[in-house]
């Protein structure tokens, strides 16, 4: 270029005014260059120096952004875990977990499902720490079973985790790992049904035991009951008519009942019923009424009596499954095979626990 210019130069010194008009040019051409060299390099600065006073998320105070944490919803942590590693190291934390895991699952989590998750999980460590000790090259079924354990699939897949490469997982003893199980429907865990087999007449107003597992989609449960030969299941089960199992307290063991003593009419119960010794108990609700030569209400001594009448008014009063007599002091399981067997009892004390089975209440008078 610069040889191009000096030969034009050369060429039109012999006229003024060409050469006038050529250094003119060139000066303008320069000029024109160096300004919008100037321009670029201004503009990169400042773009430079936008970039460097913005603040990373990560740049904030740890309890700050822990605060911003805690407002955020599981699937939204689930996102989080795709940012990046710092991220999901944060969003992994049990103390995040353990607000999200009490609001939505507290009510159904009682000692038998504690115990039930905490031995999955034993089992899946020990399958862990088997396939470390392994001097194969070659990896066995429980340390790819293990390596594989994804939580929250449906989340990540939902909001594009998947496609961004993402790659996290959730430790196994972890409440985030037991939350997700939770929610893919991964993880049975034993419960109590209300009104088993969708409301089946032959199970109003009782509750049963059960393993259960959530169906995310519908916001409902799918669940398995024991029973002797056929083992019955039931699905688009509502969260309403579940509630907790307890560990100490067997399907087919007899309750031992400690508030006999302390019963008189009015008291709400639940007592233990199956049809055949083979069977397991299930709960069935009641009122304890009046014995038959009773007075009434204001010269009632039923309380003084060793036998207690317990009512089961959601049937006709010419049912036979209306009424049962147990005795206070040497109750055991009664019963026969026509009527079924009467086990333990237990008195219901929370105005909770009455209002949940009144709900149930069929809408007419069972036969």
């Amino acid at each position: 270029m610069e040889n191009k210019y000096l030969t034009l130069y050369s060429f039109c010194l012999s006229n003024t005014i060409c050469g006038i008009l050529i250094v003119s040019w060139l000066a303008r051409s320069i000029f024109s260059n160096a300004l919008r060299t100037s321009l670029t390099w201004r503009n990169e600065t400042k773009k430079n120096q936008e970039e460097e006073n913005k603040m990373s998320l990560l740049d904030l105070p740890d309890l700050t952004l822990d605060c911003i944490l805690q407002k955020l919803s599981p699937s939204e942590l689930c996102v989080m875990t795709c940012v990046c590693s710092e991220l999901r190291d944060k969003c992994v934390s049990d103390h995040l977990w353990k607000k999200h895991m009490e609001t939505k699952w507290g009510r159904l989590m009682g000692d038998a499902a504690i115990q039930d998750w905490k031995s999955h999980v034993a089992t899946l460590m020990m399958c862990f720490r088997n396939s470390n000790r392994s001097s194969s090259s070659k990896p066995n079924w429980s340390s790819r079973f293990v390596a594989s354990l994804k939580p929250f699939s449906f989340l990540s897949s939902n909001h594009g985790c998947d496609k961004r490469g993402s790659s996290y997982r959730a430790p196994i003893d972890s409440v985030m790992y037991w939350y997700s199980n939770l929610e893919n429907g991964k993880f049975w865990f034993p419960a109590q049904v209300y009104n088993r087999e969708n409301g089946h007449v032959g199970f109003m107003m009782s509750c049963y035991d059960a393993k259960i597992r959530y169906h995310y989609k519908t916001d409902t449960f799918q669940a398995k009951y024991s029973a002797h030969g056929r083992r019955a299941a039931e699905e688009n089960v509502t969260w309403q008519r579940l509630r907790p199992s307890l560990i100490d307290i067997k399907s087919r063991d007899l309750h031992v009942s400690d508030c006999l003593h302390g019963l008189r009419p009015g008291d709400h119960f639940e007592i233990q019923w199956r049809r055949t010794t083979e069977f397991p108990y299930g709960w069935w609700f009641g009122i304890v009424g009046h014995l038959q030569n009773c007075d009434g209400e204001d010269n009632c001594r039923c309380y003084s009596h060793d036998n207690v009448v317990m009512e089961f008014r959601q049937f006709r009063s010419e049912s036979p499954w209306r009424t049962t007599v147990i005795n206070r002091k040497d109750h055991r399981e009664t019963g026969n095979e026509a009527n079924g067997f009467y086990g333990g009892v237990k008195k219901l004390g929370t105005e909770d626990e009455i209002s949940t089975w009144k709900q149930l209440w069929p809408s007419q008078a069972l036969e």
